[in-house]
């Protein structure tokens, strides 16, 4: 798998994803229990393997996803960098300077042949960490603000205003209990 360094975005997408899939942020538990779960959360990234995930794949990325976590509730930036250098080097080769198309050039970091599901899944997570940081800055790593969410994020919009490391979830529960709130205390006595 060859990762385009200049779209860190979908990096940071899976890298916000994979850490939501865990029990410790789901209610519901783990959102990847077995291979079949991991090879639907590879196509919702577009990520293709040739071979299926294994169980072995799965433990990986369990492991993974605390890393990833780990880097995304880094205190400073330094430390974010360091964790996301670690997962690079994990993937096995160096990032190379590549023609893109006719007007652009693009870093791409290579994984190494025969490298674990979880070491791709690293490099690219890797890239959207080393993006967000560069591009937009450490503090732009948040905690969920959703009363009882442990979830963690990266907020990559553009007004970097995001709140909810599952804004369809979290952030809908905390609409509908506002809304709640506001009927009870706007509703006539009957």
């Amino acid at each position: 798998m060859q990762i385009p360094v200049d779209d860190y975005a979908w990096g940071v997408a899976v890298a916000n994803d994979l850490v939501a899939t865990s029990p410790t942020v789901r209610a519901g538990g783990d959102a990847l229990p077995d291979p079949i779960a991991l090879a639907d959360f590879l196509a919702e990234h577009r990520l293709r393997r040739d071979d299926p995930p294994t169980d072995e794949d799965v433990r990986q990325v369990h492991l993974l996803r605390r890393e990833v976590r780990g880097i995304i509730e880094a205190e400073t930036a330094g430390q974010a960098v360091a964790g996301a250098t670690v997962l690079i080097r994990r993937a096995g080769l160096p990032p190379t300077l590549e023609w893109a198309d006719e007007e652009r050039w693009e870093w791409r970091v290579p994984t190494a042949r025969g490298a674990c599901l979880a070491d791709e899944l690293a490099a690219l997570v890797a890239v959207g960490v080393l993006g967000v940081v560069r591009t937009l800055g450490h503090e732009r790593f948040r905690p969920c603000a959703a009363p009882g969410c442990r979830g963690v994020f990266a907020d990559i919009s553009r007004a970097g205003r995001r709140r909810y490391c599952r804004p369809g979830l979290c952030g809908n529960r905390v609409n509908v209990a506002n809304h709640r709130a506001r009927q009870r205390e706007w509703s006539p006595i009957r």
